[in-house]
């Protein structure tokens, strides 16, 4: 056989059929025939590089029911924008809040348009094939839904146009792109067929009424421009309508089932002392009455349908008496709302909470706030990444007294707690003035008609009662009609608005309006209908009897609560931001975030970490203050002189004790500061592991740390009784053992030039030594004069009356942390000589205080002719010392002052020292610690 006779697959054509057109400067594809070819109806819609596609397909079978099963599914994958998804299957999951959202947005001006009678299952797929961020894809899924309804055979009643509206500066916009949404005070999407309105949808920045009844006349013609174009490529590409069974009520059996109920029926919608539930066990039992009628007669065809016929029954009942007599349910006037209660703090331990009833219907709303990381991320195709606003409606059970069960999320819910969240969002105030993360919570706990309306009217007042600095309240309420309407012509002749509607004139109605909004204009609005189109005359004729009805509502909240509250109680929470470096949080979150975790675990606060800020939120001020405190200790805070910090104590000395504080950092609690009164040992006062609140009093020219006990405690009163018959102590045995020795013959003196005769042991006992904190300037200018890191006390320091300051600076261990300056004890002199004889280890941990301390000597050492002091060393300075002590890798040698200084024996040398022996040194070096190096100097 040949090679030619070989079968070759050939090209497959596929034929499509596509329309262009352009509104709003945007140019918009219509396209089928190229992919999901099986499906009833399949369209791309395409704006720019945003393209969505929209399928439809019903099921052929003859199930019995009473309603039209259509389910309309909307999905954004992460495809569409070349991002692999971030969960843990890397699969998208569940559908997303705003997934549902968007199936909403379709479902509700396409379900009105399918015939009566149609009850067959039928659901629309819009799936958004890629985006390109500039467009949202919801107005073209909802437009490529109509459109595929028009090429399938599945009856219905359109095309619509679905538009959205925005406004900026003033200036209206047609399908505004996302960016130009960001900045509009208007959000409107708007959806008709040639004439008539299906729905509207609104977030606005308080418009006003005239303002957004030009937008709803702007919207209506540009929706209008996606008719023609679904008309046209339906006629190139779509199938023959086919003849659907229709679930259609005999004229004979309606009439039997009409004349059994219609008289019970007006019995008891005429009477308005029946409530709620009274009224649904008076319909109820004539239905049941009904049941037993056509069960004697054998009407099984009537029996089949008789819930659906007595509810037309009823329907036809309510409507004629609204519009013949004007008379509704419940007795009111068309344009009257139902009495209202209000009550705001009602749960004081919560942030916020308020409730709020109207007629039978009530919420209770309550208000959290969290730290900025508890916003909601949202993992959309377009807008922002997060939300700090949140409110979740909850529709339990419970509210219309019936058993069900709780599930995921649900739509209706769903729906109506982000129409209350766009209401109230246009009067929160800017993200920069108020950082917090808000969550609002309605639970219905009886609902009889508007529950989302009464969600917004609670909410406003809880954020009131929360504190959140809210401009106004918002309110909202629902506006009904009832409408007569022509067989012949379908036109309306005749029609009524009902102010405030019932959950049964919600029902048996044609509309259902929620518009809410503060005195000064609209803030959300939903449209949702029943018949096929409302003319748009009467929809904007309806703001005026919701604005009535709106002041009405608002009067009586701001009655209950007119402005935010400002008193600070127990229970209100506490935001803190911080500053901090990155390391410094890293160190708090620890690895994998187990830290934060533990202390989120351990306080109930929320910690939120971004680049360079710590944000910490409470419940209240002590949860706060825990958090603070375990904060402070892991990471610390910037330390400032006269700041109080929290610190366990680490070891005890005889001159004071060392606390750990402020993530690890170090100081020194002189004995002198810890407490009013002289203390003789350190140890009667702290003991290790003891947690103590210091005061940061100094720091030196080298950062060590100084903290004080006694300035956070009291001081005690100062006796001003002192008897003058009391004896008086001599002053030579009340020497004040904590100053320079050097200085205190000058402050005897002026002690007994100011005191005089009258001054007894008590007062010359607490004539203790402050600390004094020089100023950098003052440390550099006597750095450069002596020409050494060094800082001595030349006695030059002035006296007061009965207070000698001195100033004792310290370093401390190598670890970089600092000490408080240390003061002369009773054994200051014999305890600092073993400190500087120590080995190196001991160093390490042990304060060096003799260069730098100005040191209480003996009298014989006050008295000498030339002392040696501390500015006067200098480097290559050659003195006359005195062994002090011999150890066991050198000598300590006197240099006189007071001043001790350290020489290391040389490899190989002679060590026949004794103590007392004078030796010829030459200061060559100082050590970390400041600590005079010296060395030997030959005789010539």
């Amino acid at each position: 056989m040949a090679d030619t006779d070989t079968p070759v697959a050939g090209t497959k054509v596929l034929e499509t059929f596509a329309e262009e057109f352009e509104i709003g400067s945007r140019k918009i594809t219509l396209e089928t025939g190229k992919i999901a070819r099986f499906a009833n109806g399949s369209v791309i819609l395409a704006m720019e590089e945003t393209k969505v596609l929209s399928t439809v397909a019903s099921s052929k079978g003859d199930a019995i029911r009473d309603f039209l099963p259509l389910t309309v599914d909307y999905q954004e994958k992460q495809f569409a924008q070349s991002v692999i998804p971030t969960t843990y299957m890397r699969r998208e999951g569940a559908p997303k809040e705003r997934e549902l959202l968007c199936g909403r947005l379709i479902d509700r001006p396409i379900r009105p348009l399918f015939p009566h009678g149609f009850y067959h299952e039928v659901q629309v797929m819009a799936s958004v094939l890629s985006s390109d961020g500039k467009q949202d894809p919801d107005i073209l899924a909802a437009n490529a839904s109509s459109a595929a309804l028009m090429l399938s055979d599945i009856p219905w009643g359109g095309p619509i146009g679905v538009i959205r509206i925005g406004r900026i500066s003033g200036q209206f916009v047609v399908n505004p792109s996302m960016e130009e949404l960001s900045i509009s005070d208007l959000n409107l999407v708007y959806a008709c067929t040639r004439d008539k309105t299906l729905m509207i949808d609104v977030q606005a920045r308080e418009i006003s009424e005239k303002d957004l009844e030009a937008a709803l006349r702007l919207a209506h013609p540009e929706a209008v421009k996606y008719l023609d174009p679904q008309i046209r490529l339906a006629a190139k590409a779509g199938k023959q309508k086919k003849e659907y069974k229709l679930s259609m009520v005999s004229e004979k059996t309606f009439e039997k089932i009409q004349n059994l109920a219609k008289e019970p029926i007006e019995a008891v919608f005429t009477d308005p002392t029946y409530g709620k539930f009274e009224r649904g066990e008076a319909l109820e039992k004539i239905t049941q009455d009904v049941k037993r009628a056509l069960e004697e007669e054998g009407d099984e065809e009537g029996l089949k349908i008789l819930p659906k016929t007595v509810d037309t029954v009823r329907k036809q009942v309510v409507r004629r008496r609204i519009i013949s007599e004007g008379l509704r349910v419940d007795g009111r006037c068309l344009d009257e709302v139902r009495p209202l209660y209000c009550e705001a703090g009602n749960l004081p331990v919560l942030h916020g909470s308020a409730i709020f009833s109207r007629g039978d219907t009530q919420v209770l709303c309550t208000v959290t706030l969290g730290a900025p990381g508890d916003a909601q991320r949202l993992d959309s195709l377009v807008g922002p990444s997060s939300k700090r606003f949140m409110l979740h409606y909850s529709f339990p059970p419970f509210c219309t007294n019936e058993v069900g069960k709780r599930t995921g999320l649900n739509r209706r819910e769903v729906g109506h707690g982000t129409l209350a969240e766009k209401a109230l969002l246009a009067v929160l105030p800017p993200e920069d003035d108020f950082p917090y993360a808000v969550r609002i919570n309605s639970e219905v706990m009886a609902s009889d008609g508007s529950t989302s309306m009464a969600t917004v009217c609670g909410g406003s007042m809880a954020l009131m009662d929360s504190g959140i600095p809210v401009r106004e309240h918002v309110a909202g309420l629902s506006i009904g009609l009832v409408s007569e309407v022509d067989p012949s012509t379908g036109e309306i002749k005749d029609y009524r608005l009902l102010t405030d509607i019932l959950g049964l004139e919600d029902h048996l109605g044609d509309m259902d309006f929620k518009i809410a909004g503060t005195r000064n204009g609209v803030t959300a609005i939903q449209l949702d209908i029943k018949p096929a189109g409302i003319p748009l005359d009467i929809i904007c004729e309806s703001l005026d009897p919701a604005l009535k009805g709106r002041l009405q509502i608002l009067e009586h909240m701001e009655r209950e609560i007119s402005a935010p509250r400002i008193q600070d109680n127990i229970y209100s929470p506490r935001l803190v931001t911080s500053k901090y470096s990155n390391d410094a949080l890293r160190r708090l979150i620890g690895p994998v975030g187990a830290l934060k975790r533990k202390i989120e675990d351990e306080t109930g606060a929320r910690i939120s970490v971004s680049d360079g800020t710590l944000t910490i939120i409470a419940k209240n001020q002590s949860v706060m203050e825990k958090v603070q405190e375990k904060v402070d200790f892991i990471i610390g805070r910037e330390i400032e002189i006269g700041g109080v910090y929290k610190g366990i104590v680490v070891s005890v000395k005889e001159y004071g004790a060392f606390v750990e504080f402020n993530g690890g950092q170090q100081g020194l609690l002189h004995i002198s500061e810890l407490s009013h009164d002289p203390v003789s040992k350190v140890s009667d006062v702290v003991s290790v592991g003891q947690q103590l609140s210091l005061m940061c009093i100094g720091q030196d020219v080298r950062g060590n740390i100084n903290l004080s006990l006694k300035a956070t405690l009291p001081r005690p009163k100062s006796k001003t009784d002192i008897s003058v018959d009391e004896p008086v102590a001599p002053t030579s045995q009340e020497v004040n053992v904590w100053a320079a020795i050097e200085d205190v013959s000058n402050e005897l003196e002026n002690q007994g030039a100011t005191v005089g005769p009258e001054t007894n042991d008590s007062t010359l006992k607490s004539a203790t030594p402050a600390v004094l904190i020089r100023s950098a300037a003052e440390c550099d200018e006597e750095e450069k004069s002596d020409a050494l890191n060094l800082k001595g006390d030349n006695g030059s320091q002035s006296a007061s009356k009965s207070e000698k300051k001195t100033r004792i600076p310290s370093s401390l261990s190598e670890s970089g942390f600092s000490s408080r300056s240390a003061k002369k004890s009773k054994r200051s002199k014999d305890a600092i000589l073993d400190l500087i004889s120590d080995d190196e280890s001991e160093q390490k941990h042990t304060p060096e205080v003799c260069l730098h301390s100005q040191i209480g000597s003996d009298k014989d050492d006050a008295t000498s002719e030339t002392p040696m002091s501390a500015n006067k060393l200098k480097l290559g300075m050659r003195v006359t010392a005195k062994v002090h002590q011999i150890r066991a890798l050198g000598l300590v040698l006197d240099l006189g002052g007071g001043i001790r200084g350290m020489y290391r024996f040389e490899p190989g040398m002679k060590r026949d020292f004794e103590v007392g022996d004078e030796l010829r040194v030459k200061c060559s070096s100082f050590s970390t610690k400041g600590i005079p190096v010296l060395s030997l100097v030959k005789e010539e």
